[in-house]
């Protein structure tokens, strides 16, 4: 059984490893036929220019990914039934599941990988590409992530910071902060030149703060003593780094953590957009599940294939990897409109085709 193993997970990965390379080939070669003048004016460097590419196409794996493990998936599956090696397989004792295991192995691991992609690759990286495309890849024109103005609902609270210090925002400087009453008009501004987020505290360095009554007159402050500290945490600050690099990100390169922060702190959103964004969370946790679902129903399709026209078994499956995706966008569209529930539009096609795929492997049992 290892031995088949590691003859199906070879004969798969090869192709899987061709279709990666040359996809991903096209989409380079696209993209540089359209900034390659920019790259030699501002010769940014061969490590920035790979992790631009890295950047840029990452948000398209999701997509890529599955297409790529059903054309893989197609081709062993076609090669054993032509050369007859399928039924020599089944005539020793080996079941179909056992055949199809090394491929289905291997979809897992792309739909881990996919999953990394979505949640840590593209929120940091994609970002960052767009940037620096908009920069003319010239680092040192790229604009910082500055002049940010966060409000808090929850809390009544207003942060505008002048400079994010480092990719966490997890330092700021320029920092002002105010405090509004609950029925309105202000009653405290705070003014530091520099936050720190330390232990799940905020900290900051030598602030002034103006006390305001609720008939907009100056108080002196509550506590005199601590106004004297350079150096101080304030707890009541439930703010975390992540807000104020979710406001000022593009929400197609959120983080699923990121939706779900931006929804919560969110409250008083419109109803569309809300919907959006909350389909958008849904169908970005389901994604990777695509890599398995559709490597699914390609084996048994790829069955097909051997025992018919070449041709026709490549529709056949094309057809139902088109199908999947028209579903999908179908549910997006009544998601976003309203007529069906974020979670159920975005599980639906995953579900539809999960059956579909099971009932395909079962008849080739």
């Amino acid at each position: 059984m290892r031995i088949l193993f590691r003859y199906v997970f070879r004969e798969f990965c090869v192709p899987l490893a061709y279709c990666l390379t040359g996809f991903l080939s096209i989409y380079v070669l696209f993209e540089l036929f359209g900034v390659f003048n920019r790259i030699m004016e501002a010769k940014p460097g061969w490590p920035v220019v790979v992790t631009y590419f890295a950047g840029y196409l990452s948000p398209y794996f999701e997509w890529l990914a599955p297409a790529c493990l059903m054309l893989a998936a197609l081709y062993p599956m076609w090669s054993f039934c032509r050369h007859s090696e399928l039924i020599a397989m089944r005539a020793s004792g080996v079941g179909f599941f056992a055949i199809a295991r090394p491929m289905l192995v291997v979809a897992a691991l792309m739909a881990v990988f996919v999953a990394w992609v979505n949640e840590s690759f593209v929120p940091r990286y994609a970002q960052w590409a767009k940037q620096f495309r908009a920069a003319r890849f010239d680092a040192a024109q790229m604009q910082a992530s500055d002049n940010i103005v966060y409000h808090n609902v929850n809390a009544s609270r207003t942060w505008n910071v002048g400079a994010v210090m480092n990719p966490e925002a997890t330092a700021l400087e320029e920092v002002s902060i105010s405090e509004d009453w609950p029925d309105g008009g202000r009653r405290r501004t705070i003014k530091a030149a520099r936050a720190e987020y330390l232990d799940g505290e905020w900290w900051l360095y030598r602030p002034v703060s103006f006390y305001f009554s609720k008939t907009g007159e100056d108080v002196p402050s509550p506590t005199p003593a601590l106004e004297e500290i350079d150096f101080r945490a304030f707890p009541g600050f439930d703010e975390k780094p992540c807000d104020f690099i979710i406001q000022n990100k593009d929400p197609a390169y959120y983080s699923t953590g990121e939706r779900r922060r931006f929804l919560s702190t969110h409250p008083n959103m419109s109803a569309k957009f809300r919907r959006e964004m909350e389909y958008d969370m849904w169908a970005q946790m389901m994604a990777p599940f695509a890599c398995i679902v559709i490597t699914l129903f390609a084996i048994p399709a790829g069955v097909a294939t051997g025992r018919q026209s070449v041709f026709k078994g490549i529709v056949g499956a094309l057809a139902m990897f088109f199908a999947f995706y028209a579903l999908t966008i179908g549910c997006l569209v009544m998601a976003r409109l309203g007529f069906m529930p974020a979670v159920i539009a975005a599980l639906l096609p995953d579900v539809v085709f999960l059956g579909i795929g099971s009932y395909l492997f079962y008849r080739q049992r």
